[in-house]
Parts: C-alpha cells; sequence; structure tokens
C-alpha cells in the first residue's frame, strides 16, 4: 500500500510539474507575441486614435493610410525587395561557406598557423578601426562607391561567427579527416563530402545569422549608396520613408499648414511589419536546425 501510494504520488507531483511548465512556457510565448500584436495592431490603427489612445492590440479606428503611404510607389518598394533578396541570397551562401571552410582549417591539429590565425580573428572583436579608415578602404581602395559590393562584402565574414563555426567542428573527430586522407581523399573534398554534412545544424544556425545580418543592413547602405540609385536595399527604403515622413509632419507644424494627419506612428508599425514579415514567414523552415545548432556546440563528445 505505501508503494502504490508513493507511486501515486510521484505521478501527481510529476503532472503538476508538467502542466506548470507548459503554463510557464505558454505565457512567456505569449509575452514574446504581444509586442508584435500590438506593432500589427498600430499599423491599421489612424494617428488620431493613437494619439488618444495609445497602442492597442485591436485597431479602435481602422486605417490603412499607412501602408498607402508605404507602397504609394509600388515599383521601388518591389525594387528593394529584389535587391535586399538578392544580396541576402548570395551573400548568405557565399558567406555560409566562407566562415564554415575557416572554422574548419583553424580547428585542424595539423594546421600550423592555426592559433596565430585565430589570435588575429579573435583581436578585432576587442578592437575596431573605425568608419573612416572603414570608408577609405571602400571608396579610395576598393572604389565600391554605389555599388552593391560595397554592401554584400563587409558581411561575407564574422569573427563570432567564424569563431562558433570553429567550435561546432571542433566536436567532429579528427581521426575522419585522417581516415579519409589515408584513402586517398584531398583536403576539399573531405570539407565537401564528409564535413559539412555532418555540421547541417551548424550551418543552418551560422546561416540563419548571416541571413539576419544581410536582411536588416542599411548603415552601409546609407554610407555607399548614393539617394540617386533607382533601388536601394529595404531597410534603408523604409528608413527614409519613416524620416520623411517626419520632416513633413514637422515641416506642417512649424508653418501652420492642416494637412491630413501624418500618420508617422503607424507608418513606423507599418515598416516593421513590411521588414519582419518574410523573417518570420522563413523562421520555422529552419528552426528545427538553430535549436539544434545552438546546442550541439555546447555537448562534449
Amino acid at each position: 500500500m505505501q508503494a502504490i501510494t508513493r507511486g501515486r504520488g510521484s505521478d501527481i507531483s510529476s503532472v503538476g510539474i508538467r502542466v506548470f511548465g507548459y503554463v510557464f512556457i505558454a505565457l512567456f510565448a505569449l509575452c514574446c507575441l504581444v509586442p508584435f500584436l500590438v506593432v500589427l495592431g498600430t499599423s491599421f490603427t489612424s494617428e488620431k486614435s493613437i494619439t488618444l489612445h495609445g497602442y492597442n492590440l485591436w485597431p479602435r479606428v481602422f486605417d490603412t493610410f499607412a501602408y498607402k503611404i508605404v507602397f504609394e510607389n509600388p515599383k521601388v518598394i518591389i525594387g528593394s525587395y529584389v535587391v535586399t533578396l538578392a544580396i541576402t541570397v548570395i551573400g548568405t551562401s557565399i558567406g555560409l561557406f566562407i566562415v564554415a571552410m575557416t572554422g574548419y582549417s583553424l580547428q585542424r591539429p595539423d594546421f600550423p598557423y592555426r592559433n596565430r590565425i585565430s589570435f588575429f580573428i579573435y583581436f578585432t572583436t576587442l578592437f575596431h578601426g573605425g568608419v573612416v579608415p572603414f570608408y577609405l578602404i571602400m571608396t579610395q581602395w576598393l572604389h565600391l562607391k554605389d555599388n552593391y559590393l560595397a554592401v554584400l562584402l563587409p558581411g561575407l565574414m564574422s569573427p563570432f561567427l567564424i569563431i562558433m563555426m570553429k567550435s561546432f567542428v571542433r566536436s567532429i573527430p579528427h581521426a575522419i579527416t585522417e581516415s579519409a586522407k589515408m584513402d586517398g581523399a584531398g583536403d576539399f573534398k573531405i570539407f565537401t563530402r564528409l564535413i559539412l554534412p555532418m555540421t547541417t545544424p551548424a550551418l543552418a544556425t551560422i546561416g540563419l545569422f548571416i541571413a539576419l545580418g544581410y536582411w536588416n543592413e542599411w548603415y552601409n547602405a546609407l554610407l555607399f549608396l548614393s539617394p540617386d540609385m533607382d533601388y536601394r536595399p529595404l531597410q534603408l527604403f523604409l528608413y527614409n520613408v519613416v524620416t520623411s515622413a517626419d520632416f513633413i509632419k514637422n515641416s506642417s507644424v512649424s508653418s501652420n499648414i492642416q494637412p491630413r494627419d501624418m500618420p508617422l506612428e503607424s507608418m513606423k508599425m507599418a515598416t516593421a511589419v513590411i521588414a519582419t514579415g518574410p523573417v518570420i514567414l522563413f523562421y520555422p523552415m529552419v528552426q528545427k536546425f538553430f535549436i539544434k545548432g545552438i546546442t550541439v556546440g555546447a555537448v562534449k563528445g
């Protein structure tokens, strides 16, 4: 009887812990979801309603004027989407291959200069040359002014991602490389045929970081791409839309002009929805690899 009682007590306690865990996770997920719902609801709210009632999950006065202003010139915003998508796809593909190859090379025991190169890579995470030398290199030496390569090249390599990839590849036994060499395989063949398939979670994780970096890139585009270009990256285009609306609104107030209220706050939320929408749709495709990838590097074999 005591054993039965203990068994029932342990079952009840395990069920209680499980229920508590599910409730806690649900509340945490809700806390993460509510801000995005506020952004989405505010983007469809009129400016007067935001001024009177503040931000709400559901728009009190439904209005799409903010989206009409953002999509006033559909050709330009579609071109910005295409430019950003092309830079993201090309940069992620090339950058992921370079980062993976660098991380694999630096963890091989038979690479004589791995410690020195690793030091120089780590050194750049502590000290940076500054904006002026970076601008001079890109414009005076590489002559990439008004060139999309000025946005593409700086994001190809990241010291943090190289160190992360190095720790991922370190979990793969070096005996696999040695046995492949004994069978006559070259270094590049070993990397492409053996190492890359075994690091799929790491590649998905690092690829997601690189893709997000390119998708959210606007600073380098602001520095190196002039306003005369027909199409600029999406984030910079949305930033210019918001700053232009802010300027128009402030100018109308200072000159006592009373046009229709410029939906500045709802425009900010609308641009956030436009910018994050594709990322939200893409993330579930790599979620399982991302979760596995952020943990595999911390497990010692």
